[in-house]
């Protein structure tokens, strides 16, 4: 069995620009389950990014 090794995942720092309303939102969920804001989003983001369709919507014909 191979062993454990820790490791802390890169990470970048970027800039969103959300509603205030989605923010109080995120901050109320974050502090109801006890994580930050920021693990929470990368919670989120990560969640869409594997249940999300990978086929465009059809555009309808001009």
């Amino acid at each position: 069995m191979e062993k454990f090794r820790a490791k802390k995942p890169e990470k970048e720092i970027i800039s969103v620009r959300l509603p205030l309303e989605i923010l109080n939102d995120i901050d109320k969920k974050s502090a109801l389950i006890g994580i930050s804001r920021n693990e929470l989003i990368n919670q989120m983001i990560v969640y869409a990014l594997d249940n999300m369709e990978d086929v465009p919507e059809s555009k309808p014909n001009n």
